[in-house]
């Protein structure tokens, strides 16, 4: 078998086995909660709907710094990581999309708006779309649930006092504080000083994606395996860049992107009022009005394709674009060079920089 055929290989077996161990850990969750009433029953679909599909980005992640710290293929514990931080993930995903009030997930309905469907549909009293929101933050709340549960299934290697466990506590509690940092950015930033508006945007995404996208999991495998202090460090040099590099072209994509692919609306992320280093980089860079114009217009539900096609123009014309991915030329330079300091085996190595070209070039 030659290297290529052989990462394919182990790499498909690992998202099988990732896949596999989330069916059964779900089967397990479903038969318990059919205990409580056979009313809770979406509540478990669509956990299990959301965990089925997506990239698999932390758990290869975690897979490879696992593979690259000594451990062995096919091992238990490393499917396990994998299905909790898959689990971790989707709790993140459902809580992400009732705060940026966004009605589409992969191309289908969010989780949130699946349960103001499920109201519509029965007739039932009251608020729809106060049903849905309800129902799928207690939704998110039992995946997070659930990915401890799983992740404490790998036993000593990530107990407490464990850096499997001081990374994996880490991770969560750097995710919440980024969020918040996200929406009060949403909120604050219009009143805010415009010149610190990219060095606010680079921190939220920092600590809402790019550690807890690739930093993390690429570390918690590691540690899972027993890395030394000094490869988790050069894991690190290698990731975060590479992390807030995949966030940035997710931003680009979230106002740049075809629908058909990226799975949501053109411009989601202006009606969303997101505050990221791109729309940062415009409200420095453009002219007095332009620059209004665009802060008054971040946030708008209602934005119609005509405005969003004038931010688009502000964004090139001003060369705010052009910045964004110069910022991500730069990052991913910067993530590929420490990638090639990494004191790995072939295999692991090349995984990784599969999965960073991947994620660095990605149109979805």
């Amino acid at each position: 078998m030659t290297p290529v055929s052989q990462l394919h290989t182990e790499q498909l077996e690992f998202i099988a086995g990732v896949a596999g161990k989330l069916n059964g850990f779900l089967a397990v969750q479903q038969d318990m909660m059919a205990t409580i009433s056979p009313d809770v029953a979406p509540l478990m679909g669509s956990i299990s709907s959301l965990v089925t599909g997506g990239k698999r980005l932390r758990a290869l992640m975690c897979y490879w710094g696992w593979r690259g710290a000594g451990g062995p293929a096919g091992d238990a514990d490393i499917l396990t990581a994998g299905c909790a931080l898959e689990l971790f993930q989707a709790a993140a995903l459902i809580h992400d999309d009732i705060i940026d009030r966004s009605d589409t997930r992969r191309g289908g309905p969010s989780v949130h708006r699946r349960f103001s469907q499920l109201h519509e549909a029965n007739g039932w009293a009251l608020d729809n779309e106060r049903f849905g929101h309800a129902a799928a933050i207690l939704t998110g709340d039992l995946c997070l649930s659930f990915s401890e549960e799983s992740f404490t299934e790998i036993g000593p290697r990530a107990a407490a006092g464990s850096e499997a466990r001081r990374i994996f506590n880490l991770m969560r509690a750097e995710v919440m504080a980024g969020q918040y940092l996200d929406i009060l950015e949403e909120v604050a930033g219009p009143v805010r000083d415009r010149a610190g508006s990219v060095e606010r945007a680079t921190s939220i995404i920092r600590y809402k994606s790019a550690k807890y996208s690739t930093e993390h999991p690429l570390a918690l495998g590691g540690a899972l395996a027993g890395a030394s202090k000094d490869l988790l460090k050069a894991y690190s040099a290698f990731s975060l860049p590479l992390g807030e590099a995949f966030q940035l072209r997710d931003d680009v994509l979230g106002v740049f992107g075809d629908p058909e692919t990226t799975g949501k609306p053109a411009g989601d992320d202006l009606r969303e009022g997101k505050r990221t280093v791109l729309v940062g980089f415009a409200i420095n860079l453009a002219p007095t009005d332009q620059a209004t114009y665009l802060d008054e217009m971040l946030g708008k539900p209602n934005l119609g394709e005509d405005e969003v096609s004038t931010i688009r123009n502000i964004m090139v014309e001003c060369g705010a674009l052009d910045a964004t991915e110069s910022l991500i030329d730069e990052l991913s330079d910067k993530a590929f060079a420490a990638l090639e300091q990494l004191p790995l085996e072939e295999l692991p190595l090349t995984a990784l920089r599969q999965l960073a070209e991947a994620a660095v070039s990605r149109a979805a």
